[in-house]
C-alpha cells in the first residue's frame, strides 16, 4: 500500500516548496477569531466585567446588524457556561435587559446540549437524556422571555429552533417557531440553519425535505447572501454527517444536488474577498466538500480563500482538536497536489492573490537562549531556517526567524513555525536552555527547550479562564530546574494570571531573571534588525552547514593538518557526526535497487574527505604526544 506513495515521493520532494507555500503558516491560523469588538468583551467578561458586553449586543440590536448580534451571542454564552458570574450580575442589575435576557436564553440551552453532548442517541446515557430534557424544559420560559423583550429580533427564535430540535418538538410547534423566525427577517442564515438541523434525516425530517428547504431558501436569496450556502451544508449533512448503514444500489440519487451545491457555494466564494471573516463559516464546509469529490486543486484554493480563518466545525466532526485537523488536512491536500503533480510539471497556481507576509495582528515570535550568539550561531548551522540574532545581555541572546521567499522543503512541511523548529534543532546537544515567546492579540505563549526537547508550554488566552494548578504547577517547575530558580512558587501565580497576556509574560521573564522582550515585539515581524550587533545567519543547506560546522567559532577554517594548534571537542564531535553520516549514506547509496550513482559518489568522496581530515589531526596529535582524542562534550 506504501508503494505508490514511495514511488510519488520525488514528485512531493520536487513540488512541495512551491504548492502551497504562499498559504498562512500554521502558527498564524486561529479557530473562529473573534473580531476586535468581541475580543475585547469576552477579554471584560473573563475578569467579571459585563460592560463591554453589554455596549457591543446593545450596538446591534441598535443598528438591526442580526447575523452578527447571532454569533456574539453565540460567543458569550460560551464564554458564559464555565463562567457564569459575569452574566449573573448583569442581569441581577438588569432584569429587563433584552440583551441579558438573549444570552441567558443561549446559555440554558447551551448547558443542556454540553450534558447530552454531539455523540449519537446510542452513546448517550439514560442519566443524560433525563437532565438534557429538563434542562430544555427549564429553557423554553427563558426563551420566550427573551422573545418578548424584543419582538423584532430573530435570534430568540433561531435558539427556539435548536431547542426544538433537542426536546423533539412536533411539527406543529417547529412551524409556529419558523413562522415567528420569517416574520422577523426572512433571510437569517442562523434560522435557517437550525430549520434545516430540524428537518434532515437524522432528526425529524429526510434528506428528499432538506435538499428541497435549502434549495428553496437559496434560490430567494438576495444575490451575496449566505443562503446560497445552505445547499452546502445540506450536502454536508447528507454526504459526511448522516449514519448510511448501507448504500444504495445503482447512482446515487442525490448527487447531482451535492454537486449543485458545491458549485453554487464556489460562485458566492467568488463574491468574498481572499480572507474574509464573514465567509470563513461556509468556505470551511465547502474544503471538506471538494476534498470529499477528489477535486483537489480547487480544495487547495478553499484553503486560500480561508486564509488564517479556521472554524470550529466542520473540523470538530473529525477530533477534540478541530483546529489541528484543519492543519492536518490543509497540509494533506498539498501533498495530495504534489503527488499529482509531473516531475517536470508546473504545480497549478493560486487563483486569487497571496496573503500578505505578515500584517497587523499576526503572530509574532522570539526566542531567548540563555548563550552568546556566538555559541547559538554554531549551533545554528544547518537549522534549515534563517535566522536573526543580537545580543541580549553578556549571556543572552535574542533570536528570531527571518522570512524567505524560498523555503526549504522539509519546513514547508513542517507543522511547526520556523523558530519553534529552529529552535528544537539548534538546542540539541547543548546545556543552555531557550524559551520560544509568542505574540498575538489576546493570547502570549512560551515554549521551553533544553537539550532539544520542549520541556514545557504555556499560553495565556484574555478570554480564557485560569489554567490548572496541577498543569501549570509541572510547568513552574520546569522553568525552574532550567533557569535555577529555587521557588516555583512566583512563577505559579504569574502562569495562572489571566485578563492581561502581554503584561503576564514580562512578568515571567522578569522572574526568571531573563531580559525583557526586544523593542516593538508584537507590533512587526522582525524586531531584532534593529538592535546593535545584530547578525544575519542565512539558512544552509546539508553540505554547506557540514562544511560551516568544520570551521572554527569565528568562521575561519581551521588549522592545517600540520599546525599545532589543539583541536576542541567540537571539532572532533562535528567531523566524526560528519563522517558517519556521509559513511552511511554512501553505502545506502551504493547498495540501494534505485541509486543516483552521482550523489552515491559526492557522498563518498565527502566521507573519504573528513576522513582523511580526522586521520591527519590524529596523526599531528599523535606527533605531538596528545594521546587519545577527547571525549566529546
Amino acid at each position: 500500500m506504501r508503494l505508490p506513495f514511495l514511488l510519488a515521493l520525488p514528485r512531493v520532494l520536487r513540488h512541495s516548496a512551491a504548492i502551497g507555500a504562499d498559504l498562512p503558516p500554521d502558527e498564524a491560523v486561529v479557530l473562529d477569531a473573534p473580531d476586535a469588538a468581541l475580543r475585547t468583551a469576552l477579554a471584560s467578561a473573563a475578569g467579571g466585567d459585563h460592560g463591554p458586553a453589554r455596549e457591543l449586543l446593545a450596538a446591534t440590536r441598535e443598528h438591526t446588524q442580526w447575523e452578527l448580534r447571532d454569533g456574539y451571542v453565540s460567543r458569550l454564552a460560551e464564554a458564559a457556561l464555565h463562567n457564569p458570574g459575569w452574566l449573573d450580575a448583569w442581569l441581577a442589575g438588569s432584569p429587563e435587559d433584552p440583551d441579558a435576557a438573549l444570552v441567558r436564553a443561549e446559555l440554558c440551552v447551551g448547558r443542556a446540549w454540553e450534558i447530552r453532548t454531539a455523540e449519537r442517541a446510542g452513546h448517550v446515557s439514560r442519566d443524560q437524556f433525563q437532565a438534557f430534557f429538563a434542562l430544555l424544559e427549564d429553557a423554553a420560559p427563558v426563551i420566550g422571555r427573551a422573545a418578548e423583550l424584543n419582538p423584532a429580533d430573530p435570534v430568540p427564535w433561531r435558539i427556539a429552533l435548536v431547542h426544538a430540535v433537542g426536546s423533539q418538538a412536533p411539527r406543529e410547534v417547529f412551524d409556529g417557531y419558523w413562522a415567528r423566525a420569517l416574520a422577523c427577517d426572512p433571510h437569517h442564515y442562523g434560522c435557517h440553519a437550525a430549520a434545516l438541523q430540524y428537518l434532515c434525516a437524522k432528526w425529524h425530517g429526510s434528506h428528499e425535505e432538506m435538499f428541497d428547504f435549502a434549495e428553496s431558501a437559496a434560490g430567494t436569496a438576495p444575490p451575496g447572501s449566505k443562503l446560497h450556502a445552505l445547499p452546502l451544508l445540506a450536502a454536508l449533512e447528507y454526504a459526511v454527517l448522516s449514519p448510511s448503514p448501507s448504500a444504495p444500489a445503482g447512482p446515487d440519487p442525490y448527487a447531482p444536488r451535492v454537486e449543485a451545491a458545491v458549485t453554487r457555494a464556489l460562485d458566492l466564494s467568488a463574491a468574498y474577498g481572499p480572507g474574509s471573516h464573514e465567509a470563513a463559516g461556509f468556505r470551511n464546509h465547502l474544503a471538506l466538500m471538494l476534498l470529499r469529490t477528489e477535486r483537489w486543486d480547487e480544495g487547495l484554493e478553499a484553503f486560500r480563500s480561508i486564509g488564517v480563518h479556521a472554524t470550529k466545525y466542520p473540523w470538530a466532526h473529525f477530533g477534540d482538536d478541530p483546529r489541528q485537523e484543519f492543519l492536518d488536512t490543509r497540509s494533506g491536500v498539498r501533498i495530495h497536489v504534489a503527488t499529482l503533480t509531473p516531475f517536470f510539471g508546473r504545480p497549478p497556481q493560486p487563483r486569487t492573490p497571496p496573503a500578505p507576509a505578515w500584517t497587523p495582528g499576526a503572530p509574532c515570535a522570539v526566542a531567548i537562549a540563555a548563550a552568546r550568539p556566538a555559541d547559538v550561531a554554531q549551533a545554528a548551522l544547518m537549522c534549515g531556517v534563517s535566522l536573526r540574532t543580537a545580543p541580549a545581555t553578556a549571556t543572552h541572546t535574542y533570536v528570531e526567524a527571518v522570512p524567505e521567499a524560498r523555503p526549504a522543503k522539509r519546513s514547508v512541511l513542517s507543522t511547526e513555525d520556523p523558530l519553534t523548529a529552529a529552535a528544537d534543532n539548534f538546542t540539541t546537544g547543548e546545556k543552555w536552555p531557550t524559551l520560544v515567546l509568542r505574540h498575538t492579540p489576546g493570547r502570549c505563549g512560551f515554549t521551553l527547550f533544553l537539550k532539544g526537547r520542549p520541556l514545557a508550554a504555556h499560553e495565556w488566552n484574555a478570554a480564557s479562564p485560569a489554567p490548572d494548578h496541577t498543569t501549570v504547577t509541572a510547568t513552574a517547575e520546569a522553568l525552574s530546574r532550567a533557569f535555577a530558580r529555587t521557588d516555583p512558587r512566583p512563577l505559579i501565580h504569574i502562569l495562572r494570571s489571566t485578563g492581561n497576556p502581554p503584561r503576564h509574560q514580562a512578568d515571567l521573564l522578569a522572574a526568571l531573571s531573563l531580559p525583557p522582550l526586544p523593542p516593538g515585539f508584537g507590533d512587526r515581524p522582525e524586531v531584532l534588525d534593529t538592535l546593535p550587533d545584530s547578525r544575519l545567519l542565512t539558512r544552509r543547506g546539508l553540505l554547506a552547514g557540514m562544511r560551516s560546522a568544520m570551521t572554527t567559532q569565528d568562521g575561519e577554517h581551521p588549522p592545517s593538518p600540520d599546525s599545532h594548534e589543539p583541536r576542541t571537542p567540537r571539532w572532533w564531535l562535528f567531523r566524526i557526526l560528519a563522517l558517519l553520516l556521509f559513511t552511511g549514506s554512501a553505502v545506502r547509496g551504493w547498495s540501494g535497487p534505485d541509486t543516483s550513482r552521482a550523489g552515491a559518489t559526492v557522498v563518498t568522496v565527502s566521507a573519504l574527505y573528513v576522513a582523511a581530515r580526522l586521520a591527519g589531526a590524529w596523526r599531528q596529535r599523535r606527533r605531538a604526544g596528545g594521546g587519545t582524542a577527547p571525549a566529546p562534550e
